[in-house]
């Protein structure tokens, strides 16, 4: 769930992005990846980029927090997207339930 964001900020599809669970809005996909694209050319969409260097999990009570860092052609890796999981209701819902998002360098 969370590289299928990758996918669609590589196609810069903002409308797509904010429709998946409306936690960040369109302007505010399109403000955050027009910022990573002034920066990179291109987003890597391929398998590394959707290995175990790229992804990471915070297994917590209750919720992980989730960081996809982005493939970027310079190998910065400085971009990602952080998310944070809620279990139970993914469990209800039977698809990931994201309280939380956010696409920004990493500081």
């Amino acid at each position: 769930a969370i590289f299928r964001r990758v996918e669609l900020l590589a196609l810069q599809r903002y409308a797509a992005l904010a429709a998946l669970d409306g936690l960040l809005t369109e302007a505010e996909w399109r403000e955050a990846g027009e910022d990573y694209f002034a920066e990179y050319d291109h987003l890597g969409t391929g398998p590394e980029s959707r290995g175990p260097s790229y992804h990471q999990v915070l297994e917590g009570p209750g919720e992980w927090s989730i960081t996809q860092i982005l493939q970027d052609p310079a190998g910065d890796r400085d971009w990602r997207i952080s998310a944070t999981l809620d279990l139970a209701a993914s469990d209800e819902a039977g698809e990931p339930v994201f309280t939380a998002m956010d696409l920004a360098p990493w500081s």
